[in-house]
């Protein structure tokens, strides 16, 4: 199963320069797909960041829901500002869906992680390779995995931010979806990670369609 898909990382110097990984980010390296993603007034170089959320042992599906409900988080952070700032009812209504959608299934895994990992601590882990250990995740890797850069303010060129930014979001996503069906034992989690293949794919495809209908690329 292929485990790894280009998208925009919000490339913090502690994440470009350490050894940690972000739930597992391994590499960095120039991407050709001619995304980009403003954090805030800043702009990013494009790169490629290959997630992996590390091997398949005990800890596996706590890092999974820890790095997955921040990366949920910064979905809904973004889909927010969608209803704030876009004036297209199909963006609205995409915003929409992301937000009841990934509000529902943050809402499962935190309750799974309470069920399932009652004494682990209340910051969310992270798998560090160099290390060979999962460990608490920093604040600027939650950051980054929340990959939520702000998308500036609402002017004609908001929408191609926000499917600039939401495409390669949602391929952190797969990537990290596709790892639990190889990797968890857990039902829930499976199902989860099925449901999370079919919809962001789906969305994938819509967005992709409408850069190309609305801005020719």
């Amino acid at each position: 199963m292929h485990l790894k898909r280009p998208f925009v990382a919000l490339l913090l110097g502690a994440i470009a320069s350490g050894p940690l990984l972000l739930a597992g980010c391994s590499t960095f390296s120039q991407s050709p797909n001619g995304h980009s993603m403003p954090i805030g007034d800043s702009s990013m170089a494009d790169h490629e960041m290959t997630m992996d959320l590390g091997p398949k042992d005990a800890e596996f599906d706590l890092r999974f829901i820890d790095g997955m409900i921040l990366h949920h988080q910064g979905a809904i952070a973004m889909a927010e500002a969608v209803l704030q700032n876009s004036q297209r009812d199909e963006m609205r209504q995409l915003a929409q869906e992301v937000i009841a959608a990934q509000q529902s299934e943050i809402d499962q895994m935190q309750q799974w992680r309470q069920d399932w990992y009652p004494n682990a601590s209340a910051e969310p882990v992270m798998y560090d390779a160099q290390m060979g250990h999962t460990m608490a995740m920093p604040p600027e890797m939650q950051t980054a995995m929340r990959m939520d850069g702000g998308l500036g303010k609402a002017d004609a060129e908001f929408d191609r931010r926000f499917i600039d930014a939401m495409i390669p979001h949602h391929e952190g996503a797969l990537t990290m979806a596709e790892q639990v069906l190889e990797k968890s034992a857990r039902s829930e989690l499976r199902q989860v990670a099925e449901d999370i293949l079919a919809t962001q794919q789906t969305e994938i495809d819509q967005m992709t369609q409408w850069r190309q209908d609305w801005y020719a690329q």
